[in-house]
């Protein structure tokens, strides 16, 4: 899931049995969620209906495939995982920033970060993108034909890019980072000083991380349209969540500042200790973001920036005390890792990166099964997970890939 994580440079030894072992699972876990929030979408109760291609707005971008066959539950799956899970990606991405840059200095970090983030994102706009994208013209009523599509593909007004719109945005990050990293190169250590005593007080750091999120959220969330992406060409992202994501990414890289396995990630530290009390935290801010979203589409919704500003809240609380609530059960429960486990974390990086194109092969391809939208959910994420495992495994024997994956 990660190409973020240059945590994956580290021996294996390290990650199954030492202080990352923890990480390295929560990474793997997060990298599911991916999974099962694309295979899923298809039976969503709202997803909206088929209709032509280049018809405006160009919604088969986060819904590839439609079935009429559809499974509430799902929606309450994807509007969770929507709280947190990629800011959580961008968390436990920037834990491993302070190492590589002060192992490799700023020019071979960034060297190792194009590689890693830039070369797959090219390849993923390229080749997995229109591969994913291809059963959403075939159900638009396009014509079974790979030049037909390509026609259409070209004259759209941007280039989906699906889920690697992640890996510009991570690159774009780090390479801020690290300019100012080559200029200042005491930043790292400052950035580690606002999460110094994470580890024996998490929840002063929960509330820092709250409110700078929010800070860099709010404005952009009530002066832009809701659900709102800016799209230039193949770059894609989340116009309202930009700096919030940027905010996690920063809170990574301050707590990796000490070493993964320490402080806020020690799996002795507080946040583990407690894990159970942030299973509840969630509770109160998920349940606020479902009746925001419940009250925003009533007949009579109040002011959008009492909605905005309410639900803007809800958001910041939510994403923050999920990703507590996950970081420390991984903390507390994961002390090594099996073959199995090893073999999920090895390959999650390559799974994140093609699992687009599985979920929606396999979501086209059972359209015309009456099993049920809970039923083909299942079937879906259980066979992109096995596939894009599989291919991965495959890939990564490739000199190159096997390097960058």
């Amino acid at each position: 899931m990660h190409a973020p994580l240059s945590a994956t440079e580290r021996s294996a030894a390290a990650q199954a049995g030492g202080r990352n072992a923890p990480i390295g699972a929560l990474r793997a876990f997060v990298t599911l969620l991916v999974i099962a929030h694309h295979a899923v979408l298809t039976y969503h109760p709202y997803a909206p209906p088929p209709k032509a291609f280049d018809a405006q707005p160009i919604l088969w971008t986060a819904f590839p495939v439609v079935d009429p066959q559809r499974f509430g539950g799902w929606g309450l799956l994807t509007l969770i995982n929507d709280l947190f899970f990629m800011s959580l990606m961008f968390f436990i991405s920037g834990l491993f920033v302070a190492d590589g840059l002060r192992a490799k200095g700023a020019g071979g970090f960034l060297k190792s970060r194009a590689l890693r983030l830039g070369v797959p994102f090219v390849l993923a706009v390229l080749i997995l993108a229109p591969l994913a994208y291809f059963p959403a013209w075939l159900q638009s009523g396009g014509a079974p034909s790979f030049g037909a599509f390509a026609e259409a593909w070209t004259q759209l007004p941007f280039w989906p890019s699906g889920p690697a719109w992640f890996l510009w945005v991570l690159l774009a990050f780090g390479a801020v980072v690290t300019g100012v990293y080559a200029l200042f190169p005491g930043v790292i250590d400052e950035l580690g000083r606002l999460a110094q005593g994470a580890g024996s007080r998490p929840g002063r750091f929960f509330w820092g991380l709250v409110v700078a999120s929010l800070l860099a959220y709010l404005p952009l969330a009530t002066t832009t349209p809701f659900g709102h992406w800016t799209m230039v060409g193949p770059f894609l992202v989340q116009t309202a969540r930009v700096g919030h994501y940027f905010v996690y990414f920063l809170a990574g890289i301050a707590v990796g500042a000490a070493g993964v396995g320490h402080g806020l990630t020690d799996p002795d530290g507080k946040l583990a200790k407690r894990w159970w009390a942030w299973q509840l935290a969630p509770i109160l801010p998920v349940v606020a973001t479902v009746a925001t979203m419940i009250v925003a589409f009533s007949p009579n919704p109040p002011p959008r920036i009492a909605l905005d500003l309410f639900g803007g809240v809800a958001f910041g609380l939510a994403c923050a005390t999920l990703s507590f609530a996950a970081l420390a059960t991984f903390l507390r429960f994961v002390r090594r890792t099996g073959p199995v486990g090893a073999s999920l974390q090895a390959n999650a990086y390559g799974m994140y990166l093609v699992h687009y194109v599985f979920t929606a092969w396999l979501g086209w391809l059972l359209l015309p099964q009456a099993w049920g939208g809970l039923a083909k959910g299942l079937v879906v994420f259980g066979g992109a997970v096995v596939l894009c495992w599989l291919t991965t495994m495959i890939l990564r024997r490739m000199p190159l890939l096997g390097r960058i994956l």
